[in-house]
């Protein structure tokens, strides 16, 4: 089990265990865990590193974790050696399972999971711009944990599951589970920040929880078993490591899983270097990393998932010192540059994967000409989702729909209270 204290990042003063947040500033908070070295457990996917996770135990049928290998299309592509891909999606030849096709089922499982333990069965509120809402369903719909999802009305077409086997009997079904049993989603008209605005107002109603997003350690730690897979694999941490972000709160998993590795002895001294990428002109750690003078966002973008229009990036613990201390770059990718990275990774590698990772293709490109990346070093790229077309092809893909569309959080807050 993962014993730990929390602790705030800018003090080292110890929080109760089910915090969101320092009581003196704005400090992240991280697990301090009591196992200084990781000891991978007899158990399938991320549960293999349950003593680095903020639970007690495995939460059944959430079996899916990160799948680390060797490029060899891509790696040829690029003149690189030593390119690992972390796939975090569904590919069964490699042994990828995450039930909704995203690296955010990594997020969902820990989280529910330790709120579950916690005993009260408060309903979760949690804000997506899509893939995060999917992940947080699907362990919903298996475990009957209460759940608000709040999610961008455009962001409906991502709002799909696979049921677990014992749950499938169609759409009559689903339609059944989540029409106001456990289950509820929300649609705004807005972004992905007017989403959150509204799942800041409503989770204050009674009976509800935030599920916190970046401040949230079962998310972190969750993501974070990305680099421990990737560390385990190679016997060593990797010398460059590349993802796509909105928030940020993958880079910052990294950190601090990579911090733990090093504390615990045998995968070397040196942090990874952070590389991580935005689409512009929606892209504001791009342009806060680099001094700049955000652009006007655009509304359609390659990816809409990766904008998050105020994400954690000048507070202890966040992206700015995540990328500071391990000497990281951000990355700015056009449309064009991701559409061309996608067809690159998908002929190659021979998967189809989402827009966001393929923003992170892109990312590794420019890194590798501008000679950031040299042909030898180590590199881990992150593949955040992948494989939903052979998910298509091996199953049936459910849409949730949601209860209400609003404009303002007033109008959730009536619909949620008319409905309690």
């Amino acid at each position: 089990m993962g014993e730990y204290l929390l602790r705030c990042v800018s003090d080292g003063s110890v929080q109760p265990n089910h915090s969101l947040s320092c009581p003196h500033d704005n400090s992240l908070l991280r697990a301090d865990y009591r196992a200084q070295q990781i000891v991978p457990k007899s158990l399938p996917g991320i549960w293999r590193f349950l003593d680095w996770l903020p639970v007690n135990e495995p939460l059944a049928g959430t079996e899916g974790g990160p799948v680390t290998y060797k490029s060899r299309g891509l790696a040829r592509e690029l003149g690189l050696e030593s390119l690992f891909i972390s796939f975090n999606g569904f590919w069964p030849e490699k042994g990828a399972a995450l039930p909704t096709g995203s690296f955010k089922d990594l997020e969902a499982a820990p989280t529910i999971q330790m709120l579950r333990e916690r005993g009260d069965c408060p309903t979760l509120v949690v804000a997506s711009a899509g893939n995060t809402a999917r992940a947080f369903a699907h362990v919903s719909i298996l475990t009957q944990q209460p759940l608000l999802l709040i999610v961008p009305e455009k962001a409906l077409s991502r709002m799909w599951t696979v049921l677990p086997e014992d749950k499938r009997g169609g759409a009559d079904q689903l339609d059944q589970l989540d029409q106001f049993n456990q289950l509820k989603l929300i649609a705004v008209r807005g972004d992905y920040y007017d989403a959150i605005v509204v799942a800041e107002k409503v989770q204050s109603l009674p009976g509800n929880v935030a599920e916190g997003g970046a401040r949230n350690i079962a998310r972190r730690d969750g993501m974070g078993t990305v680099m421990l897979d990737c560390a385990l694999s190679l016997k060593e941490l990797p010398k460059h490591y590349f993802q796509a972000v909105g928030s940020g709160t993958g880079g910052i998993s990294a950190w601090e899983a990579a911090l733990r590795l090093i504390r615990d002895g045998r995968f070397g001294s040196i942090l990874p270097r952070l590389h991580l990428a935005q689409n512009i002109p929606n892209a504001p750690i791009f342009y806060a990393w680099m001094g700049r003078e955000p652009e006007a966002p655009k509304s359609d973008m390659f990816d809409d998932v990766l904008f998050n229009r105020k994400p954690p990036y000048a507070i202890p613990g966040g992206v700015k010192d995540a990328l500071q201390e391990t000497n990281g770059e951000v990355y700015g990718v056009t449309d064009r540059q991701a559409k061309e990275a996608k067809r690159l990774f998908e002929e190659s590698e021979e998967i189809d994967i989402l827009n966001a990772p393929a923003v992170a293709v892109a990312a590794l490109e420019q890194a590798v000409k501008l000679g950031k990346v040299l042909p030898k070093d180590t590199v881990l790229l992150n593949i955040t989702g992948g494989g939903v077309a052979r998910m298509k092809e091996m199953h049936s893909l459910h849409q949730l729909k949601p209860q209400i569309v609003v404009s303002q959080w007033q109008e959730a807050a009536e619909f949620l209270e008319a409905k309690i």
